[in-house]
């Protein structure tokens, strides 16, 4: 049978453009199908591009705000969140051009539509603008994304009840919020409108903020979120909303009623797999609108992969790109390193931000590995002292006999950036992966880098 492509891909956020690109440079014949008008996902339009673009932007007001040499010399206005907002349109527009560039330059169609399958090689794509046409391909690759999650009873119309796609289109600066949900999202809009002076409640549904982080590294953020004036409420849960014209009252289920002038939900996500009409093709996605798939990303049918959000954790950005690629090469029957899919760092954009890769000393501990801790402080760091972001630490987790390297944790400024270079040392074989690595090495001075070599020595200084 003749097919339109020999792969299809749904979505264009960052899986869907990996494996688009992976998909033509090994020369297949490849479209991509996009529902929005424009190219990037919600990566680009709903969460992260415009999300860090307004947490950059407030932290120069604040910088601003606390630079004495400023307070001197010039006044700093008021905040409007509005305004800042708007700011992040030109990075959004210089990202779209961008990545339609990427489809332009390699011949890769993007067809603008709702998909939904047909049958096993052909979908349906509909839209207002071009109507409803059906293109058929030897194999599909779904990277739909992900969507906040409404729960029932939630108006999210109102205009006090927000998203974290709708928050970013706030006409309003409100004087308090209450968010909902404490993993990733929910701190980091904490931290973003807390710089603003926004009276910030939040709202966690567990007994610590995000669990899956080193323990040291949560203390610390709970801390610094405190200290900024972020009212912590932990192991809560949603009861109802009481909505009035100039407020909201958040009750939750252990009788406190919380009141503020907006409501954000930051409480998980969902696939969009709503329409894309799985039973055709045998698939059925999971309660949260997720795709199960095998280890090589592959569906319960053998040529469709899903990759991103979609089939859910760890919903980064930087990860569901590398498995739009692996999901591509594995269609496709190329061999590719599993490599791909592991040693993920994770980048919270907190303030200060967060940054982690590999194990935790809880995990090290329950594994029985003998490990030891090497810090560094950034306040004893003379680029820090210079840059005056001495808030935060390098944490290095190491064999204590073969000195290999287990787990890197960064709480602090460029703390994102940081991580990459021990990464890099990680990801060598077993007998280079050692943190002699850091005390061998020359690292300009004064540098944020330096922490490395800081944290090494101590490290090392407690093996004696």
């Amino acid at each position: 049978m003749d097919f339109d492509y020999d792969i299809l891909v749904i979505g264009s956020g960052p899986a869907g453009e990996g494996a688009a690109m992976q998909a033509v440079k090994s020369g297949r014949k490849v479209a991509i199908i996009e529902q929005g008008l424009q190219v990037g996902g919600d990566c680009t339009h709903g969460g992260t591009i415009p999300s860090k673009a307004l947490r950059q932007c407030i932290t120069h007001y604040t910088e601003l705000k606390s630079n004495p040499v400023i307070q001197n010399f010039a006044r700093v206005g008021n905040a409007d969140l509005p305004a800042m907002l708007k700011l992040a349109d030109s990075i959004i527009r210089s990202q779209v051009k961008l990545r339609r560039g990427f489809y332009d330059r390699n011949s890769v169609p993007v067809l603008h539509g709702t998909a939904s399958f047909v049958d096993a090689h052909t979908v349906k794509v509909e839209s207002e603008e071009f109507g409803a046409s059906e293109i058929t391909a030897a194999g599909f690759i779904i990277a739909t994304g992900s969507r906040p999650y409404h729960p029932p009873g939630l108006d999210f119309s109102h205009p006090r009840i927000l998203d974290s796609n709708s928050v970013l289109q706030m006409k309003f600066t409100p004087r308090s919020m209450s968010i909902f949900g404490a993993g990733v999202i929910g701190c980091e809009y904490a931290s973003i409108f807390r710089g603003l002076d926004i009276k910030i409640n939040l709202i966690n549904t567990r007994e610590r903020l995000l669990e899956f982080l080193d323990d040291e590294i949560t203390d610390a953020l709970a801390y610094h979120l405190r200290d900024q004036g972020v009212i912590l409420r932990h192991g809560e849960d949603f009861e109802k909303i009481e909505l009035h014209d100039d407020h909201i009252i958040v009750q939750l289920k252990s009788g406190k009623k919380i009141r503020t002038e907006a409501l954000l939900w930051a409480n998980g996500r969902s696939g969009n797999t709503d329409s894309l009409n799985l039973s055709a093709v045998g698939l059925q996605a999971n309660s949260r609108g997720q795709i199960p798939v095998n280890a090589d990303l592959k569906t319960e049918q053998n040529h469709i992969y899903a990759a991103g959000d979609v089939i859910g954790p760890p919903s980064l950005a930087s990860a569901a790109y590398n498995q739009g690629r692996y999901a591509a090469a594995s269609l496709l029957g190329e061999k590719v390193p599993a490599s791909m899919l592991q040693a993920i760092p994770t980048g919270i954009y907190t303030s200060p931000e967060i940054s982690s890769l590999g194990k935790t000393e809880k995990e090290l501990t329950a594994e029985k590995v003998p490990y030891e801790v090497g810090h560094a402080a950034f306040r004893n760091l003379a680029r820090a002292q210079i840059a005056g972001v001495t808030v935060g630490m390098l944490k290095i987790l190491f064999h204590r006999e073969t000195l290999q390297i287990l787990g890197i944790h960064c709480f602090g400024h460029s703390a994102a950036e940081i991580i990459h270079i021990g990464q890099a040392i990680m990801n060598r074989k077993d007998d280079q992966n050692t943190i002699r690595y850091f005390t061998e090495t020359v690292f300009n001075y004064p540098t944020m880098a330096e922490a490395y070599r800081v944290a090494a020595l101590n490290g090392i200084n407690r093996l004696d």
